[in-house]
């Protein structure tokens, strides 16, 4: 979003840590404690912070509060408007609370990609006293801020009703593919550059493996699969704090594989290469989360197959692009009849793919994300106006 806003004439400065995501790592090609760089003419400075090897609600803040302690002891980027990220809740409280203390401070908005109150409760990780102190936390940091931007409606309806936040402070940004459009590659062709066989059924789920993916399912599933006989190949391609775990929970299953992160071109081709491309989430998970890699799946050659509650917010957003189909959660039995039904029904799931194709172009373009996005920064300036700004001069911080 920063290198489309430049582009357009904007001012950016990116305030933000070192790379260590999804490894949780940091990324050994970064040293020292800040660092300023160019990146496709952005300016951004980068401050080292704690990075737990596995993450709790205690280890989460310890990050957080790392990080908020670098910025804090470097000067902000003077802005007309200032865009803080969440999550990176606590980070995005203190930032705010430092700006608004300022005399002549700049507008203030919150970008939301999870919401910290559903996420803390659907995950498990907190309840009770604790889950409604992260509320009211949550709460508290989005009515202070000047604007409110949601990656999607479901999340603007919770922070509405959940949150109390005035529907006049909300705005829905749905986030966009990161890819630059091009046609699929064939399948065979996909296969033959990754080494993999032309002729098994894969189902690949791509991106992170952290607690709300809650990637025992598809474990599972391969088990179910070696047990008819080997129908489905499962893949899991990337990283996350529970990649050991699953790694060690699946050593003896034959249908299952695990590939490290891939670069663009082969990441595209995994992608196409795929029978089905999965998405799978905890049965309690329902309201926290869009997931990312949705962006990507619509844009390829290959349907989409959600193992995620009825209703639930991915639910939603497959059944809106008509990419494919769901099934319950926890289910491994379901997973691998689904696969199944769609590798063997070519039609289906070309129509699948066609629909994906043509939502992802008018609701999930990067032109389009960046229209919106410019919108609002100047809803945000012209509610907190400054000084007098111009589109080529306006400056902006994130």
């Amino acid at each position: 979003m920063a290198e489309g806003l430049s582009a357009r004439g904007y001012d950016m400065h990116v305030v933000t840590g070192f790379p260590h995501y999804p490894q949780w790592a940091p990324d050994p090609r970064y040293a020292g404690a800040t660092i300023d760089e160019m990146v496709d003419g952005v300016h951004v400075t980068r401050h080292r912070h704690y990075v737990p090897g596995s993450m709790t609600v205690t280890q989460r803040a310890h990050l957080e509060l790392s990080f908020w302690s670098r910025v804090a002891r470097s000067r902000i980027p003077a802005s007309d408007v200032v865009v803080c990220v969440s999550p990176a809740l606590v980070s995005t409280g203190l930032v705010i609370a430092r700006l608004k203390a300022q005399l002549h401070r700049p507008a203030l908005g919150v970008w939301v990609q999870d919401l910290y109150s559903r996420g803390v409760i659907e995950t498990g990780t907190m309840h009770g006293p604790s889950a409604g102190a992260t509320t009211n936390l949550e709460s508290g940091i989005l009515h202070a801020a000047d604007g409110v931007a949601v990656i999607h409606q479901r999340f603007a309806d919770h922070t509405m009703a959940g949150l109390r936040v005035a529907a006049s402070k909300l705005t829905v940004i749905p986030n966009w593919t990161h890819m630059p459009h091009q046609a699929p590659m064939s399948r065979d062709h996909a296969r033959d550059l990754l080494g993999w066989s032309r002729d098994s059924v894969i189902a690949l789920h791509s991106g992170n493996m952290g607690l709300k993916q809650g990637l025992e399912n598809v474990v599972e599933a391969a088990r179910e699969s070696d047990r008819r006989g080997g129908p489905v190949q499962f893949v899991l391609m990337g990283d996350g704090n529970q990649r050991q775990i699953l790694e060690e929970l699946g050593a003896e299953i034959s249908c299952l594989s695990f590939v490290r992160s891939l670069p663009e071109r082969e990441f595209r081709a995994a992608l196409d290469a795929a029978n089905v491309l999965l998405v799978n989430e905890r049965p309690e998970v329902a309201e926290m989360a869009v997931p990312s890699k949705l962006t990507a799946y619509f844009g390829s050659g290959s349907p989409v197959v959600a193992a995620t509650t009825a209703g639930s917010v991915t639910h939603q957003e497959v059944q809106s692009a008509a990419a494919g189909v769901r099934v319950d959660p926890a289910n491994p039995s379901a997973l691998v009849d689904a696969i199944v039904d769609l590798a063997s029904s070519p039609e289906k799931s070309a129509q699948f793919v066609e629909s994906a194709h043509r939502y992802l172009q008018l609701n999930m373009s990067r032109e389009v994300a960046l229209d919106r996005f410019e919108n609002w920064v100047h809803t945000l300036a012209d509610a907190h106006p400054i000084r007098s700004r111009t589109a080529s001069s306006a400056s902006l911080g994130v």
